[in-house]
């Protein structure tokens, strides 16, 4: 039972999720589609932006047995038919997410270096910051709903009946895909990787 692992990533995963679907929301707005607007969700206020269940009590429960990390916010609603470039905007609109998380993971490990001497226990906060946010990034780009990796599907024109499949078994593919292969291991060691990677920058 780990407490405060659970603690950690819940807060962690609501501060990294905020960005992340703002940005997928301020590049649909961008793009021509009011729908994110007219729902609220071009803001970086975080309730805007939770889902209780994948953003708070699933990733709770999974650290806290240290069953690895599972976790989502709020899913960003776009209309590709208003989306300039169609299904091809709605692909950038989908790496927008991800994308965030990369540089949020910069921007956390740049508070990190600053505050090490001074607050070493905000700099090691913000330094599992930078290694949850790159995770997220890699775990988002899974090409199963609704994970941001499957519109990618839908811009490369896989048929929408193969998608919709896909969605209808989606939760259940990414939990056994976290509890029976090893592509949770593999996720979290290339997170590892390019914590490490980032902080080597700083340094």
């Amino acid at each position: 039972m780990n407490l405060e692992a659970a603690i950690l990533n819940v807060s962690l995963l609501w501060l990294l999720t905020a960005p992340h679907e703002f940005a997928h929301a301020w590049v649909a707005d961008k793009l021509g589609d009011d729908t994110p607007r007219r729902e609220g969700r071009v803001t970086l206020y975080p309730l805007a932006h939770v889902d209780w269940l994948g953003t708070t009590i699933l990733p709770a429960i999974t650290s806290l047995l240290g069953a690895g990390f599972l976790g989502w916010g709020k899913p960003v609603n776009t209309n590709p038919a208003q989306l300039r470039g169609g299904l091809n905007g709605l692909a950038l609109v989908a790496l927008a997410g991800p994308a965030s998380n990369i540089v949020f993971a910069f921007i956390l490990a740049a508070a990190a270096v600053v505050t090490a001497g001074l607050i070493p226990a905000f700099a090691e906060y913000a330094a599992h910051g930078v290694r949850l946010s790159l995770y997220l990034a890699i775990f988002n780009m899974f090409p199963v709903p609704p994970l941001d990796g499957s519109k990618l599907l839908l811009a490369a024109r896989v048929p929408v009946v193969v998608y919709e499949e896909l969605a209808r078994f989606g939760f259940i593919l990414m939990i056994v895909a976290l509890a029976a292969t090893d592509i949770g291991y593999w996720m979290s060691q290339l997170s590892w990787m390019w914590t490490q990677g980032i902080f080597g920058l700083f340094r």
